[in-house]
């Protein structure tokens, strides 16, 4: 089964916007300034949304650790 672009792009997004306000957080822990934490985490809420997606597409493409599915049209005598 092969997941659609859109369903690649709702997975990243969800993720990175988890990711972002962990790192909004992380940021105003480190330095202090609110503003700054910000401009951070949004810069990089989009460079990693791009990136994430990428990651999601190439590993599509990949049979690594993927089983066959049987053909639809031959029954199946599993149990």
């Amino acid at each position: 089964m092969a997941d659609k672009h859109y369903r690649s792009l709702i997975k990243a997004v969800s993720w990175r916007t988890t990711g972002t306000i962990d790192t909004m957080i992380v940021s105003y822990l480190v330095t202090g300034k609110f503003k700054l934490a910000l401009t951070i985490s949004a810069v990089e809420l989009f460079t990693k949304i791009g990136l994430y997606y990428a990651h999601e597409r190439v590993w599509e493409k990949l049979s690594f650790g993927r089983v066959k599915e049987p053909a639809k049209d031959k029954p199946s005598f599993d149990i």
